[in-house]
């Protein structure tokens, strides 16, 4: 059974300090039994990272859309998992307004943290809570899922202008907040890639050996479960300079990316 301790140590083993940003992706059936289950997991990392953040995404992408165009924060279930959906409904959690890519978020300065997500047009646009990982320094974990989980990526798309990456076409969203308030989102650009059947995510783990030869993750364990510890500034630099060697889209396909493109 994975223990609280058992969580300190993976994170002391990374090198994770107590004030922190750390946002993670998981599977719990790849961790195997958690002492206290989700709510258990969720108090050790808030426990550990005692003066920074843990950011849980709770993102709603799949079933709020054009058809469905409504998210309320207190009732709008995460499409990613079941950490994620525990979350979410957690007093102690607060949720942003994003309304397809919300987190919740525990910690000293939490609200702050989330403010103005509500008024995002993009999944995760330079200056929101995803993508100011970078200014913090911020580390991600993936605990039993792959790159292809891990959402950080499309704020690297965002931040370096990635083309082919937002639907031209939007929609409004009605967002309720927690006080019950409703109001209109601006026009929103969901993501969308031309020219292939799934989300370009899907093809994130092309990055896994340039991240791995120049130092932007490391690799642990946590029950039974393989876990990523990526450094988001190093991830995000390497991206930046395979896209300045680039002659095509490198995330439509699954494809190694040759080593000129990122060793110099």
């Amino acid at each position: 059974m994975v223990t609280k301790q058992d969580v300190f140590k993976m994170l002391e083993d990374f090198g994770i300090k107590h004030d922190d940003k750390v946002t993670m992706h998981t599977s719990l059936k790849a961790i195997g039994e958690i002492e206290g289950g989700a709510d258990g997991l969720i108090d050790a990392f808030c426990e550990y990272l005692s003066d920074g953040l843990f950011i849980v995404p709770t993102h709603t992408w799949a079933n709020v859309n054009k058809e469905n165009p409504y998210f309320n924060v207190k009732e709008t279930i995460p499409c990613i998992g079941a950490l994620p959906t525990v979350a979410a409904f957690r007093p102690d959690a607060k949720r942003s307004l994003h309304p397809t890519h919300s987190l919740a978020v525990f910690g000293k300065g939490a609200e702050d943290y989330i403010k103005g997500e509500d008024r995002h047009t993009t999944p995760a646009p330079v200056g929101g809570a995803l993508s100011r990982l970078y200014e913090e320094k911020g580390k991600i974990l993936l605990v039993g899922v792959g790159h292809e989980k891990n959402t950080y990526l499309h704020a690297v798309d965002e931040r370096l202008n990635i083309p082919n990456r937002i639907n031209t076409e939007s929609f409004v969203v009605t967002i309720t907040d927690a006080d019950g308030n409703i109001f209109q989102s601006q026009p929103f650009h969901p993501h969308h890639t031309e020219g292939i059947d799934v989300g370009c995510s899907d093809f994130y783990p092309n990055y896994k050996k340039a991240f791995e030869v120049l130092g932007g993750v490391t690799y642990g364990k946590l029950g039974n479960a393989l876990v990523y510890c990526c450094d988001v500034k190093r991830i995000t630099d390497i991206v930046e300079r395979i896209w300045k060697h680039t002659d095509h889209d490198i995330c439509v396909k699954e494809e190694e990316i040759p080593e000129a493109y990122y060793i110099e």
